[in-house]
């Protein structure tokens, strides 16, 4: 499946304001399954673009921008050709079949903070409720992770959220409610709880099967890493499984580290007018 993406924030201003740099994860992360065929970024005003790697091989463009505007306009473009398969088979190594199991110690020096929960648990009410997906003293470790990928939605009902930021697992169990970003964050809270290593993943949705006129969107789920199999994606918004459907952009320990775009601007907080963010993907022959 070959799929165009278009992606258009635009920022306006009630007065010529001077731009800080602004930085944009907008291209994808190549992989098997997913092959980058043509991107651009174009931004409205002149710029200068630096392109670096950030510390999990995210492409990251920063921008200087070298005249004041009441307005700022970035379209990040690409094609891409997704073939993940629907139904994919993973060849995780025997020893991890069963949980609990241990990381080979290279794996756990190299997973790090991504085994480690982010948010305090004083009371151990994360803890309790990721355990409580555990069906006995060992059980099989596939459907360990697919029975909580598949059960948050029993207890969170997802919402679109215009708010900046991800809500704290806890939070989001409290309000029963989430955007994907904060159903993400909590199933890998979850996860990083049982002992498995994982990561936020932020990038683009595309499902032909959803009855609107836009079955494109950004999109932000989870990966986790099994021994054999690698990382393998997890999109509890969706209860699904695997990177069918899925653009990965960037991934991060966690969702902050991975917004599209962050800047500034010197001047008013008044002189800030309007943001709009518009995606678009669609399929090509």
């Amino acid at each position: 499946m070959r799929l165009a993406i278009h992606h258009r924030t635009s920022y306006r201003y009630a007065r010529p304001v001077i731009f800080q740099p602004h930085r944009m994860i907008l291209r994808p992360r190549g992989s098997h399954e997913v092959v980058l065929l043509t991107s651009s970024l174009v931004c409205s005003l002149v710029a200068q673009l630096e392109w670096t790697q950030d510390v999990f091989g995210n492409l990251i463009a920063t921008g200087s921008f070298l005249e004041p505007a009441a307005e700022l306009v970035i379209a990040s473009e690409f094609k891409v050709e997704q073939s993940a398969v629907a139904w994919p088979v993973f060849r995780i190594t025997p020893e991890a079949h069963s949980f609990p199991f241990e990381y080979p110690p290279d794996d756990l020096a190299d997973l790090g903070a991504l085994r480690i929960p982010e948010h305090e648990d004083p009371e151990g009410r994360m803890a309790d409720w990721a355990r409580a997906f555990v069906r006995g003293a060992t059980t099989d470790t596939l459907s360990l992770l697919k029975d909580l990928n598949a059960g948050i939605l029993s207890s969170v009902a997802y919402r679109m959220r215009d708010e900046e930021g991800t809500q704290a697992p806890l939070e989001t169990l409290m309000l029963a409610s989430g955007s994907c970003r904060d159903i993400a964050a909590l199933f890998i809270e979850a996860v990083r709880h049982l002992g498995f290593g994982a990561r936020a993943v932020s990038g683009y949705l595309f499902d032909a099967q959803q009855k609107t006129d836009d079955p494109g969107s950004t999109h932000a789920w989870a990966e986790v890493y099994l021994p054999g199999a690698g990382w393998i994606a997890f999109d509890p918004t969706h209860r699904r499984l695997g990177g069918a459907n899925l653009i990965p952009v960037a991934v991060a320990r966690s969702n902050r580290q991975i917004m599209p775009i962050v800047g500034g601007y010197v001047g008013s907080p008044a002189d800030f007018l309007a943001l709009d963010v518009a995606v678009k993907v669609t399929p090509e022959s």
